[in-house]
């Protein structure tokens, strides 16, 4: 029992910090696409895994916090784990497709290239819209695109979960 409470504890932190850090990325992405950079398709499916690890690794911490057993929180940490992992592979693909290493998929270019909070435009915005191709950076920041900052953030946030299901 005492040996629970003590993994447990040591669990805290790594939960809630892979959980800050995915919430974090899904912020970021939600906060460039309001600013104006549309999300392609391979965008959006990148935000999957996160959309599924969030909600285990909130009950993974939920779990730690509450002392329930500390399979519970290992169990969230490792599904968190895997997401990062998921959407790390999504990313790696995704800039393999912007560096022309991979063909994109033909589902690319569905989603839009502009938003309007003007709703009597809404409509003529969506006859005039041109997709976002899954081959074309949104935007570059000191030579990394969006895909490539995903890559590394998600990279980065799965070593530490890995080290602390490893611990």
């Amino acid at each position: 029992m005492e040996t629970a409470l003590a993994e447990n504890k040591a669990l805290r932190l790594p939960l809630a910090l892979v959980l800050f850090g995915m919430v974090a990325i899904i912020g970021s992405a939600l906060a460039f696409e309001y600013m104006g950079y549309a999300p392609c398709q391979l965008c959006l499916e990148q935000r999957v895994p996160y959309y599924w690890g969030m909600p285990f690794v909130a009950a993974g911490l939920l779990a730690a916090l509450f002392k329930l057993p500390s399979c519970a929180a290992r169990g969230a940490l490792a599904i968190g784990f895997v997401c990062l992992i998921a959407t790390l592979i999504l990313g790696a693909y995704h800039s393999g497709v912007e560096w022309g290493v991979f063909a994109a998929p033909e589902s690319c270019g569905a989603g839009l290239s502009a938003t309007t909070s003007d709703a009597g435009s809404l409509l003529e915005s969506l006859a005039t819209a041109t997709p976002p191709s899954c081959d074309e950076a949104a935007g570059r920041f000191l030579g990394i695109s969006f895909a490539n900052a995903n890559v590394l953030a998600a990279g980065a946030l799965a070593l530490y979960a890995f080290i602390a299901l490893r611990q």
